[in-house]
């Protein structure tokens, strides 16, 4: 089945509803010290389709998908594509034209969720985040964000488990950063990690974010070589570090969701600068140009603002995937997975 456009005034109330339950409300910006208005930002020639191919019961009656809080999206080697969703069978795997290849997953994530903590209880030197246990509407709640490496390995991440999981192109686990359950800040637990990438020279790179507020970085072997970063505002810190990318020469970029700006370290995490005016962006995702999707605008990597995807409200989503050939995928939490299309 051929991808049909779609209209993006219908969707619209996607974002709003995946940004309020993430807990933040984005507005688009621009480089360091200077804010740019959704408004000014030129639509970029993508075109959004519906997506993925729409199932077919035993019946032979057409169906919806169930996706249950779509937390990440992730590009294979082979062009298919990765949806994780915070329901049965969490891991969906589609060839790019939207057929379902397989599905798996049940049993993997922690059924804890992390959620924002009243902001009457709100601190300037504690998260404002917490795993909550019990009855959440989503079962697999723990999934929060998958990542595919140059040699074709899965990386998932469950937050409230507090573990990071590597998988092979075959899907056997061959490595786990953290023990499942367990809580802390060393050099191998996590405090509700929220994101992770490789470096061109393999290293490593995990934002421990929710619960803590650094980044973790690893060897290629999984062996602890150093960290950054502490909660606040300055340089250097985070409120909440979200999702990671790294470019070619091993440049660190950082959501701070919280502070809404994008932080730009070194390979050994040396602050060198700082996207401001961003909004409470979540979710990154390098081109194979070196360019940065921020949420559903297109930056360079100085931070300039190439132009956005079309459509009202297009700066957020929990995740976002670029496939080599320019589509982009962007994970809602609202349920779907939207798809844009170049000509």
């Amino acid at each position: 089945m051929r991808e049909r456009i779609v209209t993006t005034t219908a969707r619209v109330v996607v974002f709003v509803v995946s940004l309020c339950v993430a807990g933040v409300f984005v507005a688009a910006g621009g480089q360091t010290g200077r804010g740019t208005a959704a408004a000014d930002i030129p639509n970029l020639p993508y075109t959004l389709v519906e997506w993925p191919t729409q199932p077919t019961s035993a019946a032979g009656a057409p169906g919806a998908w169930n996706f249950i809080q779509v937390a990440s999206v992730a590009v294979t080697p082979r062009g298919t594509i990765l949806v994780l969703h915070r329901g049965a069978q969490p891991i969906m795997e589609f060839e790019s034209r939207g057929t379902l290849v397989r599905a798996w997953g049940d049993g993997m994530f922690s059924e804890g969720k992390v959620a924002a903590i009243p902001r009457a209880f709100w601190t300037a030197e504690k998260s404002h985040y917490s795993a909550v246990y019990g009855p959440a509407g989503c079962t697999s709640c723990g999934a929060h964000s998958v990542r595919v490496d140059s040699q074709g390995n899965i990386w998932l991440i469950d937050a409230p488990g507090h573990v990071i999981y590597k998988m092979n192109p075959a899907w056997k686990e061959i490595m786990r950063l953290g023990t499942k359950g367990v809580s802390g800040t060393g050099p191998n637990t996590f405090n509700l990690p929220t994101d992770v990438a490789s470096a061109p020279n393999g290293d490593v790179y995990v934002t421990d974010g929710y619960g803590s507020a650094r980044v973790v970085r690893y060897s290629r072997e999984g062996k602890y070589l150093s960290q950054w970063g502490s909660r606040g505002t300055g340089p250097g810190e985070f409120g909440l570090p979200h999702n990671l990318v790294i470019d070619a020469r091993g440049r660190v970029y950082v959501t701070d969701r919280d502070n809404e700006r994008i932080e730009v370290f070194d390979s050994n995490g040396t602050f060198l600068s700082q996207w401001t005016g961003t909004g409470g962006i979540s979710g990154l995702a390098m081109t194979k140009d070196q360019r940065i999707w921020t949420g559903g605008i297109l930056r360079d990597l100085d931070g300039k603002v190439l132009g956005k995807l079309p459509g009202p409200g297009m700066a957020g989503g929990h995740g976002v995937a670029v496939s080599d050939s320019g589509d982009v995928y962007i994970a809602q939490l609202s349920g779907v997975v939207q798809k844009f299309v170049r000509p």
